[in-house]
């Protein structure tokens, strides 16, 4: 009979878990935690609660976030990075700038319709006058690529003279909130839009957008 030679045969050491799996851990904490807080509001959210859902116990999250304030700001600023949008974000511009503010827009509404969106969102208007720096954070992170992206496209047809805008920030803000405003704030108070009329809204957006800001030539 072969005997098995054990020390050979790697053991697998006690301790703490993977760096990879205590991110997971964390993650996922974060996660449940913020679920509590949309359920009860921040007032209604006890560690107690938070504990149960998150099958941590009240030591462990206090030990990583000291109090239940330091745990809502990581759980939202959680949901802020699965939102937020790449430093990098492109388009592909067409020459037609009608085109490409349908295309940018429509890229736009996918992002805050969706569901990590509308759960920010809900946190946002929940909670943004107790902690007004969430909002900050969630403008910073989650906006300004876009507000970025989209105020270079009004300066270069700016400059190509197509169109005319005092402020290409400005205007860029102007635009977004046109595009994303009434959707936005119909499916937050529980109502429900499908595709078709999201392209609808989207179209009357940028037609009237640019209504304002086309160079008109005279007859």
């Amino acid at each position: 009979m072969q005997q098995t030679n054990l020390r050979s045969a790697p053991r697998r050491r006690a301790g703490r878990p993977a760096k990879a799996e205590a991110g997971q851990r964390r993650a996922l904490v974060l996660d449940r935690a913020l679920e509590v807080f949309l359920e009860r509001g921040y007032e209604g959210a006890t560690v107690e609660l938070i504990a149960a859902a998150t099958g941590a116990s009240k030591r462990t999250l206090y030990a990583h976030y000291g109090d239940k304030t330091a745990l809502f700001k990581a759980a939202v600023e959680r949901a802020i990075e699965l939102y937020a949008e790449p430093e990098g974000l492109t388009i592909i511009e067409s020459e037609d700038i009608e085109e490409t503010l349908i295309a940018l827009g429509r890229m736009r509404l996918a992002h805050v319709v969706s569901p990590v969106g509308m759960r920010l969102q809900r946190i946002l208007n929940a909670e943004a006058y107790r902690f007004p720096e969430i909002f900050e954070w969630a403008s910073e992170r989650g906006s300004r690529p876009m507000n970025v992206l989209l105020a270079d496209l009004l300066r270069r047809h700016a400059a190509l003279g197509r169109i005319e805008v005092e402020s290409p920030e400005h205007a860029a803000t102007a635009f977004l909130s046109m595009v994303v405003g009434g959707p936005a704030r119909l499916l937050q108070a529980g109502g429900r839009i499908d595709d078709a009329r999201l392209e609808e809204l989207l179209h009357f957006a940028v037609r009237l957008f640019l209504r304002g800001a086309l160079v008109r030539t005279e007859p």
